[in-house]
């Protein structure tokens, strides 16, 4: 069932491997097939030198096992809350890169620096409320992804694919588990750039919202410029 997508998630999470956003197995990639609301994850704690298409899970947008062996990611509910509520996403990724990690653990957001920000995340790069202690005794899992999505209410996903969950780590979204490992990959370096720049002047207010709209447009907008077109 699904080979094809099995493979691609697959690949995502050999991606984010070979990009060094993944220790061990501190991460998980996603796919969704929208035309049976089925989706490919990663098993838990698995590991990725001996992963195979065939270890993917496929499990429906419930959480209710429809193919595989192994049990999915522990972060499972999750990806599935955003399937739910962002339904132009195809994929997601979860890792505990290095500089992202460090940005939500200080509960604070990734401000646009720069133009490599701007040429990815229309605004900054936004982290979650705290989550309740109630939240994390109950379905922390799940409670994880509706703090993403209330966090994202006025945002648009799409401008801005990912996120900083406080306290815990990134999470990315794309078009499908190729672009979400894409995103997961630029966010890291997005991070890493943020941590040096306020280490050199911590009074840095960012690019200004002309130089923002240019880079952002240029490659996301109704005239982008960028690439060879269609």
């Amino acid at each position: 069932m699904l080979e094809q997508l099995r493979r691609d998630v697959l690949e995502a999470n050999l991606e984010i491997v070979r990009r060094g956003l993944v220790l061990y197995t501190f991460g998980n990639a996603s796919g969704i097939d929208r035309a049976s609301g089925l989706v490919a994850i990663k098993p838990s704690g698995v590991p990725y030198e001996s992963m195979t298409p065939e270890d993917l899970v496929i499990t429906d947008l419930d959480g209710n096992i429809v193919e595989g062996k192994l049990r999915p990611s522990s972060d499972l509910a999750t990806h599935l809350h955003l399937y739910k509520e962002f339904p132009t996403i195809g994929g997601v990724v979860h890792t505990h890169s290095e500089y992202a990690t460090a940005w939500a653990q200080a509960g604070r957001e990734i401000p646009a620096f720069g133009t490599t920000h701007a040429d990815y995340f229309y605004g900054p790069v936004p982290v979650t409320d705290e989550l309740t202690p109630e939240e994390i005794n109950g379905d922390y899992v799940l409670n994880t992804g509706i703090n993403i999505t209330n966090r994202f209410k006025g945002l648009d996903p799409n401008a801005i694919p990912g996120v900083l969950v406080r306290g815990h780590a990134p999470f990315a979204w794309g078009k499908d588990a190729a672009d979400a490992a894409y995103h997961a990959t630029v966010l890291e370096a997005v991070a890493r750039m943020a941590w040096f720049t306020v280490a050199l002047n911590p009074t840095c207010t960012g690019v200004s919202q002309a130089l923002l709209d240019r880079h952002y447009q240029r490659k996301h907008g109704a005239k982008a410029t960028y690439g060879q077109g269609k």
